[in-house]
């Protein structure tokens, strides 16, 4: 985790669960819903949308927008291959990473001005 202001925060989390229920282990969950388990897969893809909607205004966010933002980043931003992004994303086929090769709407726009015609989108 390269981003110390969150590494520091999740360790000030855990020190203080910890200290507040010793039964607790270093292995158990993260975070804990307010019944004391674990979030369910649902329930915290939820959680996240609702993060990024209300918190960040990412009015159509949803959990599956950061991991779209970095495929599409390493596409088209940073130029590497489909491979590279199949196999960030975890993907066994190929063909299911194409979905993140889909051209940005600036680069349509883009494309279209520098070979002298007008977007009309």
């Amino acid at each position: 985790m390269n981003d110390v202001a969150l590494r520091t925060a999740i360790e000030k989390h855990l020190a203080i669960r910890l200290a507040a229920h010793p039964s607790v282990k270093r292995t158990d969950p993260l975070f804990l819903t307010q019944k004391g388990g674990p979030y369910s897969p649902n329930t915290l893809q939820e959680h996240f949308a609702l993060m990024q909607r209300h918190w960040a205004g990412i009015e159509r966010a949803s959990s599956h927008s950061g991991r779209r933002t970095l495929m599409t980043n390493i596409i088209h931003e940073q130029k590497k291959s489909v491979k590279v992004a199949q196999k960030i994303a975890g993907h066994v086929s190929p063909s299911t990473t194409l979905i993140y090769e889909e051209p940005p709407e600036e680069s349509l726009k883009e494309a279209l001005r520098d070979a002298g015609y007008k977007y009309v989108g």
